[in-house]
């Protein structure tokens, strides 16, 4: 009895200590906050493929990369991955280079953007390429000439931005853009700004028509200034949406930038310029080349476009601090855009697939452990488009092509003589002058459509006739050579130039038969109106002529590529390439120093 009396003693005391004893407050209980995953998706130079690309492979497979419908059933992936937390995006160049974007002048593509829920874009160079409404490549008296591209915008559910193009005259946002250049989203309780960009070097590189009452800014201090006020306005990330890029060759490790082209990398320049902690993370373009690197810390991504693939940016904010925390940042460069993979491969990009044997085979194409689905509404609203643009790429020239045709930027090519010969022989000029970044596509052999055609020359210049005497020819041809546009396609001459690009790049110049240009005798030179119009580093020469010696074709307009499907047309005879050799080096073999802060190029990419 005794005993018992003891222990129920002591149980009892034992009892009262833990009633005593203070009890652990329920915020020291709580498990710490997770990060708030934030996944950034973005496409950059579209140029209108709602469509796949096809390409025969050695094996004889054929493969398909790209495509709205196929793009849509990634980002659905994406977004069942992580609801609520994901931002899409685009570096600009929507528009401009398929016939499925040009005939509805880019309303398609909207459609299919504001389909797929787009949540901001940056404004490229190519959105100003339509000019006015309707079917006129340059403005008209009284009308607009961003006319086309205001209908666009507001056509979109989401906005187009840039911080760094002005009104020439108020020095502020153009009204028709309709925003401050910036964005200002809530995702997963994140606020989260975006900084929108355009390329400065874009009134060298567009129709100067279409853009004389802008002013383009340099990026740095418009990006400050753009990211600080959005950062008082209660953005917690702020991420940067470029039309501007560099070029990284290998993808394999993001955090190697050595394989990184530091001559020609605007964004690259951008971003190591910046303060840190200005941008948490940049979508680029422009450049149409891949990149998916760290650049002091921060994650810079970009594709070669044309809807062949995509980017993704992963940043973690901390949810105390608000935050992205870096070392957390994962990136995923230029993932391809497949309904179907190469079962072996595991990816549809047919450069990487050269080497497929016949026994290769196409499996349907998954994504974060699911199967990729093409989305049936935006291939209902993609379908007229295509079958419009089927229609008239059928459509025959009636001509062949011998062989193939292919273009070179930086040397002459058998594409750029057969337009330039045709051209002159169509104008009965004595010179002819072609830009070779305004040749998008090559030229297979066989039977030559205007779908063909088309993609060559998707811009829609004009013909135009510039005089000039041998003096001035001179003085237009050093500045086109010198411009940094790659080497003009020309015919009726021979010219010899440096391999380095430079002001002083053309050594030579004569006639094709050799003979010396005559300064008191005039020469009729054939060219799209986007150089007769000064682009591509010739206005300071062609400025200093009389106005009746340029003559931009407005009274007749004869669309440049129209032109010429008709002088085939006409003619009706086989299309071959003629002996090159109109072009050469003087320094063959030279190693050209690095470009300086000018030595931009001023192709139309």
């Amino acid at each position: 009895m005794h005993s018992s009396r003891l222990l129920f003693a002591l149980a009892a005391l034992v009892a009262a200590g833990c009633a005593s004893a203070p009890r652990p407050s329920s915020q020291a209980l709580q498990v710490p906050a997770e990060p708030v995953r934030l996944t950034l998706v973005a496409t950059n130079d579209f140029h209108g493929w709602l469509m796949p690309q096809k390409t025969s492979l050695p094996g004889g497979l054929e493969v398909e990369q790209g495509g709205a419908a196929v793009f849509a059933g990634y980002v659905a992936r994406l977004r069942a991955d992580n609801p609520g937390g994901v931002l899409l995006l685009d570096a600009g160049d929507l528009f401009q280079g398929t016939l499925a974007s040009n005939l509805t002048e880019g309303a398609a593509v909207i459609d299919v953007y504001n389909q797929l829920g787009y949540a901001a874009a940056a404004l490229g160079n190519h959105e100003f390429d339509y000019g006015p409404v309707g079917p006129r490549a340059v403005p008209g008296p009284g009308e607009d000439a961003v006319g086309a591209l205001t209908a666009r915008i507001r056509q979109a559910r989401f906005p187009l931005l840039t911080v760094n193009v002005r009104d020439a005259a108020s020095g502020q946002s153009p009204a028709w853009l309709g925003n401050d250049g910036t964005l200002l989203v809530t995702l997963k309780g994140v606020k989260v700004g975006v900084v929108g960009l355009t390329t400065p070097s874009t009134p060298r590189i567009s129709n100067p028509t279409h853009v004389a009452s802008l002013r383009f800014e340099p990026m740095l201090p418009t990006t400050l200034e753009a990211a600080r006020r959005l950062r008082a306005q209660g953005a917690e990330v702020v991420v940067g949406l470029a039309h501007a890029g560099g070029k990284c060759s290998d993808l394999s490790n993001p955090r190697d930038t050595s394989s990184c082209d530091r001559e020609d990398a605007e964004i690259v320049e951008l971003v190591e310029a910046l303060p840190a902690g200005t941008l948490d993370a940049v979508f680029a373009g422009h450049t149409h080349q891949p990149m998916g690197h760290f650049f002091k810390d921060v994650p810079v991504l970009s594709t070669s476009g044309l809807g062949r693939s995509f980017g993704v940016v992963e940043l973690f904010v901390d949810p105390v601090s608000r935050k992205v925390v870096p070392a957390s940042t994962r990136i995923q460069a230029a993932i391809p855009v497949c309904g179907k993979v190469e079962a072996t491969a595991g990816h549809c990009d047919p450069r990487k697939l050269k080497d497929v044997g016949a026994s290769a085979q196409l499996v349907p194409a998954t994504f974060l452990g699911g199967t990729v689905e093409p989305d049936k509404a935006v291939e209902a609203l993609v379908a007229p488009a295509l079958a419009r643009v089927e229609e008239v790429q059928r459509q025959s020239l009636g001509v062949t092509v011998t062989a193939p045709l292919g273009r070179n930027y930086e040397a002459e090519s058998a594409l750029g003589d057969v337009l330039t010969d045709a051209l002159r022989e169509m104008e009965k000029a004595d010179i002819a002058l072609l830009n070779s970044g305004g040749l998008r596509a090559n030229v297979k052999a066989g039977t030559l459509t205007y779908g063909d055609l088309y993609e060559v020359l998707p811009f829609d210049n004009t013909v135009s006739i510039v005089t000039v005497n041998g003096d001035e020819l001179r003085r237009l041809l050093t500045a086109a050579y010198g411009s940094g546009s790659g080497v003009f396609q020309q015919s009726g001459l021979k010219v010899k130039l440096s391999r380095c690009p430079g002001p002083e790049r053309l050594r030579d110049v004569s006639l094709a038969d050799g003979k010396p240009l005559e300064s008191g005798r005039l020469y009729r030179v054939v060219m799209p109106d986007f150089l007769a119009r000064g682009a591509a580093g010739l206005a300071p020469v062609l400025s200093q002529l009389p106005a009746e010696r340029i003559d931009l074709g407005s009274d007749r307009e004869v669309i440049l590529r129209d032109g010429l499907a008709n002088w085939w047309k006409g003619r009706g005879t086989a299309i071959s390439a003629p002996a090159s050799g109109r072009i050469s080096f003087v320094d063959e073999g030279a190693v050209c120093p690095a470009k300086d802060a000018a030595g931009v190029r001023s192709e139309r990419p």
